[in-house]
Order: structure tokens, then sequence, then C-alpha cells
């Protein structure tokens, strides 16, 4: 089959999204299937971007002003489009089109996929409502979620409008981009998420299409051999690490404040940047908190800290539609901790410590729990260390085959 990728999000950036890419573009690959991934970038030399056309990956048209996190957004949609026919005539010819994100490039693709009449598959990754509401300063949240809509509606219809509610739109800017997500979606031949809870969300809010669930992998070549079973004893330092963004979707501050009142013995390695990043490392340096903050660094580099700890962290709260870095810990054999029911779908059952709530004073709760008990930790990591073979991205790259396979005979 001959696949082509669509992303906003995807060069010079770390992440989920960027991660299952990678994870599913290589497994594509080795079972011989033709893949090339569209996205945007900022301007490279002549050497970096023969690199990257080996590699099959192309960047298109991008703003130089304009961009969001360590990547540039993309041009219009219809410059996009005439680019990929002016430069790469072979798009004509792929199978078809795998878009991830609903912005510019993912647009463009969208509405090609239409006019070549090539199907389309949208993976609807994450939750751009809480993202636009924890991003954007309070006094413009409403007035950037309009703009957004009003250039997404340029180019894809949208007859679905979402009203505020008291569930998850429980405000003009996050119920606009539910209109955003739920239209973009249904522009699409059929939609992809990572999860269950994710899925039945997007139907509640009015998507119509056919949505199946896919959940990410961790790459065969990464997958660490043996790794031991984790123990933790009583009144021994317990060794957590956090290796999300370090940002307000992700929670570090309400976590930073629940480390105060742990009643033991505790360190907390941080890998990664983000919004928050200094004002996490003055409180816990005001604090004086066992907390080390590493930076971005090179994953190989996180997946050492992560064989060495007994919990792994990620306290967003109706949030993330998957947590890939729930799935890098089952690879490593750690135990997880979260506030988020909705998590649970993504490791084994007896594998993870959940707070009450996602409040500081419930996960403190939990941690102090923890610290008694310090002979769960070898429990959990036993269960994460039977069951780890399952995530392998070579195990579930067969389901994504026939997804893609269905619908190209359709």
């Amino acid at each position: 089959m001959k696949v082509a990728f669509f992303s906003d999000c995807y060069l010079d950036l770390t992440g989920g999204i960027t991660s299952s890419i990678n994870a599913q573009k290589t497994a594509l690959e080795k079972n011989g299937h033709t893949v090339i991934v569209f996205t945007t970038g900022y301007p490279r030399s002549k050497k970096e971007l023969k690199k990257l056309a080996h590699e099959n990956i192309f960047i298109v048209p991008s703003c130089k002003l304009f961009f969001r996190g360590l990547t540039p957004i993309s041009r219009r949609p219809g410059i996009i489009e005439n680019w990929l026919l002016k430069n790469h005539p072979e798009i004509k010819d792929f199978d078809v089109f795998y878009i991830h994100y609903e912005s510019g490039c993912s647009i463009a693709a969208l509405r090609l996929g239409k006019k070549l009449h090539i199907p389309t598959i949208q993976v609807m990754h994450g939750r751009e409502d809480v993202g636009e509401t924890n991003l954007i300063p309070r006094g413009l949240r409403t007035i950037v979620a309009y703009l957004l809509n009003w250039f997404h509606s340029w180019y894809i219809p949208h007859p679905v409008k979402v009203r505020r509610d008291d569930h998850l739109a429980d405000n003009l800017a996050k119920a606009k981009m539910w209109t955003l997500m739920v239209n973009h979606a249904n522009y699409a031949d059929l939609v992809l998420t990572p999860s269950n809870h994710f899925r039945k969300k997007l139907l509640h809010y009015g998507v119509k299409k056919e949505i199946k669930v896919f959940p990410n992998g961790f790459p065969d070549n990464l997958f660490p051999k043996n790794p031991p079973v984790k123990t933790l004893k009583p009144n021994n330092e317990l060794k957590m690490i956090w290796h999300s963004r370090v940002s307000a979707e992700k929670r570090m501050m309400p976590f930073l404040r629940a480390l105060k009142n742990v009643k033991g013995n505790f360190r907390l390695d941080v890998y990664g940047g983000g919004g928050d990043y200094f004002r996490a490392k003055r409180f816990a340096k005001r604090h004086h908190l066992n907390v080390v903050f590493h930076g971005n660094v090179k994953f190989e580099t996180i997946q050492a800290a992560i064989l060495k700890a007994h919990l792994d962290v990620l306290v967003s709260y109706n949030f993330d539609t998957f947590g890939n870095t729930l799935i890098e810990a089952e690879a490593h054999g750690v135990p997880v901790f979260f506030c988020d029911p909705d998590m649970k779908e993504v490791v084994p059952a007896g594998s993870y410590v959940m707070s009450k709530n996602e409040s500081p004073a419930a996960m403190t709760e939990a941690l102090n729990n923890l610290l008694k008990h310090p002979e769960e930790i070898e429990q959990m990591s036993k269960i994460m260390l039977k069951n780890r073979n399952d995530i392998l991205i070579s195990r579930r790259i067969k389901t994504l085959e026939k997804i893609i396979s269905d619908i190209i005979k359709k």
C-alpha cells in the first residue's frame, strides 16, 4: 500500500503525535508499504532537506513568523494543495491519506483527498479545547477560538455547532474548539482515536463518521530487553520520573504542591521543557523539594532514567486522550501514577496508583499510602512486565493495516 501521512505537528517537536507517527511509519515500511510524510517545518539547508527526502519526509510551505511551540504553522491550505500537486505529482497515485492534527497541512490533505478521490483517515489525537484554554491568556481565549473557527470554516464546512454545556464545553472558547474538532473529523472518510474514552467524547459532540480505536504502540527498536522487576524496600527513596511537558495542561505545579506534604523519602527527576519549566524550578527550590530538572534530552537518556525509577508520573486531568508516557513506562516494567480515571484504559489493571481525584491533597494521600506499602511497587511492576509485549507497534500495526486496507476497498 502507498500511504501519505500529513501532520502539522512533527518536525522539531516531541510528544505523542510525533512518537505515534514515527512508530507507525517505521512499522508500515518494515512490512513493505510505501510511506511518505508531509509536514510543516523551518527552512533547512539543502543537505538537511536531502536527508529528510531520503527518509520520505517533506516540508510543506510554512510561515516564517507564526509558529506553534517549536514548529511553524503552515501556509494557507490552498497554497499547500497547489504545492503538493506541482512538486509531488505522485501524490495522485497514493492509496490513502493518513492525516494527523487539525490545522493547515491537515486541512489541505482532507480537501485534496476529496478532489483526487483518495480516501482520507483523520486521527484525532488531542483535546484542543483544553490545549487552547491552557496556552492562551484568559482574556484572549474566546477571541482566539472564534478566529480559529473562522479560518477553519473557510476551507471545511461547519454544519455542526457545539453549544456551551455543563459537560466539557463549559465556556464559549471550549465550545468553539469542539465545533472545530467535530467538523474537521466529519470531513474525513474515517476517524481514528487512540482510546475509547475519547471516541465517546467525539460522538457526544456530533462526530457522525465511523470512529475506530487504534491505540499508540511502542517502537520495537527501542523496546528494552529483559528489564528487571522494580522493588522498593521500606524507608528507601521512592524514585519517580516525569517525562511529559512541563506545562499547565500536564499539571506540574499541582503535583509539586502535592509533594510538599509527602511524608517520606522521595526523589523526582523531571525530563522535558514547557511553559511552566522555570516556574516549577523556582517552586521546587523555594520549598526544598528533592526534584531535579534535566530539561530536554534525547529519548535514550530518558529510557535509562525510566529503568532506574520506581514510579512514572502523569497527572494531567481531563486532557490526555492516551498518554504515551504510560506505555513508555510499561515497556520498562515501571508502575505509573495518575489522577485521571480515563487513563485506566491505557495500562493493565493492577499496574498503577490512582489518586481519588485531581487535587494536590488527593495526590499527597496516594503517595503517602504507597510509601507505607512499598511492597506494592514490586506487584505492579510484575504486572507491567507480564503485559508489556502487547504494546509493541509490530503487534498493533496489523490492526492499522486492516483499517487502511478496508477503506481502500470501499
